[in-house]
Formats: C-alpha cells, structure tokens, sequence
C-alpha cells in the first residue's frame, strides 16, 4: 500500500503512554498506510526507561522512516519563516508535503487543520 499518512512523534508517543485514543488510530491503519520521517524516529527513541526505549524501538520500526533530504531542510526554513512552526514541526511538514502525505499529529496549537489541509488531528485529550 502507498503511505497516506506521515505520524508526528506525539501521536506515536501518546500509544507508548497508554492514550487509547491514540492506539485506537493507530490500529486502524492498514500495513504501509503511514510512515515516520528521521525527526519522529529521534524523537521517540530519545527517552525512557531501558523497557520504554525497547518498546519505541519495536514501533518505530513497524513503519518505514523517510529521510530528510537537501531539499526538505529549504522547504522547512521557508515554512518556518512563513508560519513560526519550531524546527522539527517545520521539518515534518516539508516531509510530509514533499511526499503528499497527511502530517497526523495532535499539535492543534501549532497546525490549524483548516489552514493546512494537509494536517490531520485525529484526537484531542482533554
């Protein structure tokens, strides 16, 4: 299957917390439906226990991680000076525009779904 989706770190994160919300999504894609970029493989392996760090490791490489790219980091200074996104939020939106894929995150505060028709929320918590 053709990724659809590029999953933030949060989305990933809030399974390994124990969200339902997020786990619930997640189970709901289909094998090769989404994929991470290097920045959310870094970002969810960059903590925990040694029992946590084997559980991030085990998820993350059920997806396929795209790499950033040349182009990727000029798209993402643009995006940034554009729309004020942090590094990371501005790397993972170029990745996800440059492969056609849905940015699924829960950052509502820094993706408006309604300016960036390519960002999907599929949750809120509280």
């Amino acid at each position: 299957m053709k990724p659809v989706y590029l999953l933030d770190s949060v989305i990933l994160i809030d399974h390994l917390r124990g969200i339902e919300q997020a786990t619930k999504w997640l189970k709901k894609l289909s094998e090769g439906e989404a994929v991470l970029s290097a920045i959310t493989r870094a970002e969810v392996l960059c903590g925990g226990t040694e029992k946590e760090e084997l559980a991030a490791l085990e998820l993350c490489d059920a997806f396929e991680c795209l790499p950033l790219t040349k182009d990727d980091a000029t798209s993402t200074a643009e995006l940034r000076r554009t729309n004020g996104w942090k590094l990371p939020d501005a790397f993972q939106a170029a990745v996800a525009l440059r492969h056609g894929l849905r940015l699924v995150t829960r950052n509502a505060r820094d993706f408006d779904e309604k300016k960036h028709v390519f960002v999907l929320i599929p949750y809120r918590l509280g």
